[in-house]
């Protein structure tokens, strides 16, 4: 399945929305058409789904977007643009009949099941992790522990007296190099 068209998305009270005339366009129906279904199905479509421009909002766009052409003679639009948060652009797709709309419905169902298989995976990853990281922790105190025990071994005591095994001649010290005294003389 194609990826769907890249979508004219601006920002409008601090929401990502999409106007009425572009999302018409991406799934093959008329404005009015699009905005008639709107209506209709009101209960559908709660603030943070759908919700219509004010004029300075209006203007403020026009003003940014050189794509928002301004209305020529005979072409002064009844009712202010419809900005649809993302929720509200599937939920217009699902009450349209067009083609487009019915794909564009299936496509983002589709996300929605690929993103809840990425969120299981990742479950199944943070949950080996937590696994690894308690068995870890039970080889680091193991380590700790025979670290303690090895820790007397690998300091040196000094070595009791041993008898000295074998022959040892024991002498006094002597002063080697010294001059010997003179002996007194015999004189008669």
């Amino acid at each position: 399945m194609p990826h769907p068209p890249d979508l004219p998305i601006h920002t409008v009270r601090d929401r990502k929305v999409i106007l009425d005339a572009d999302l018409a366009a991406i799934y093959g129906v008329p404005t009015k058409a699009l905005n008639q279904a709107v209506r209709r199905n009101g209960d559908r479509f709660p603030e943070d789904f759908a919700f219509q421009l004010t004029k300075e909002e209006f203007q403020f766009l026009r003003s940014q977007i050189v794509t928002l052409k301004k209305a020529g003679p005979g072409q002064h639009p009844k009712y202010l643009p419809i900005a649809f948060t993302e929720h509200g652009a599937l939920m217009a797709a699902n009450l349209l009949k067009s083609p487009e709309a019915a794909r564009m419905s299936v496509f983002v169902v589709r996300a929605f099941v690929k993103q809840r298989e990425l969120l299981m995976a990742q479950t199944d990853v943070l949950k080996r992790l937590a696994e690894i990281d308690a068995r870890l922790l039970e080889h680091d105190t193991a380590l700790r522990t025979i670290w303690r025990e090895i820790q007397p071994l690998l300091v040196p005591t000094t070595a009791p007296d041993k008898p000295e095994i074998g022959f040892h001649v024991r002498e006094d010290n002597t002063a080697y190099h010294v001059k010997p005294k003179p002996r007194p003389s015999k004189k008669s």
